[in-house]
């Protein structure tokens, strides 16, 4: 039995209705998590590439502590200075061609590299390591992943907005962690601490 046209009219106007906000929500939802972050971040390459496995385990056998030490106050010293660079390479020691310009372009000319540290935080964000590393026990790994085991240097992934690498927010836009450190926002310290019974006050990281 054939429906009225207006019935079958009526029907997928309807439908046609109730489909228009799932479509803007999957829009939406696309936008958000696809396109934004596209738009948001952009690649920049570190000056020079850096291979942590010549250096570390079955490399030269060296630790994350012996180039990435302590200072004075707790903080952590950040990456080492050419002149710590230059006592093994004042001259090339292998065959690569990024020593080779390492060497020639930054240690034979006493020119600090660049970098673009992934960790940077903002300045009023004070995060005292030696408490992390020595009294809690925490190994580098757990909030900076396994660097120590990578042959290069992956692309700095630039906020256009804050200049911050999109390793402080994580790899997902909705904030979904994959790995305990995928991630370096406030919340991420907050939820940490928590499981560990250890509430502070807002002075104590932010000066």
């Amino acid at each position: 039995m054939l429906l009225p046209a207006r019935v079958v009219e009526n029907t997928l106007v309807t439908i046609t209705r109730s489909l228009v906000p799932i479509a803007g929500l999957a829009t939406g939802l696309f936008a958000g998590w696809v396109v934004f972050p596209t738009v948001l971040y952009t690649t920049v390459d570190q000056p020079v590439q850096f291979n942590h496995a010549a250096h570390t385990g079955n490399g030269a056998g060296m630790s994350c502590q012996d180039c990435h030490a302590l200072g004075q106050d707790g903080r952590f010293a950040g990456i080492p200075g050419i002149h710590q660079c230059a006592e093994c390479h004042e001259e090339p020691i292998g065959s690569s061609e990024n020593e080779r310009r390492f060497v020639e372009e930054y240690v034979q000319q006493n020119r600090e590299v660049p970098w673009l540290v992934y960790a940077r935080q903002p300045d009023n964000a004070y995060f005292p390591h030696v408490v992390h590393v020595h009294k809690a026990k925490l190994a580098c790994e757990t909030c900076h992943g396994k660097h120590g085991s990578s042959s290069g240097l992956r692309p700095y992934e630039m906020n256009r907005i804050s200049g911050y690498s999109r390793d402080i927010w994580g790899s997902s836009i909705a904030g979904i962690k994959s790995q305990a450190w995928d991630g370096m926002k406030m919340d991420d310290c907050i939820s940490c601490h928590s499981v560990h019974n250890n509430d502070r006050a807002c002075i104590d990281c932010h000066k």
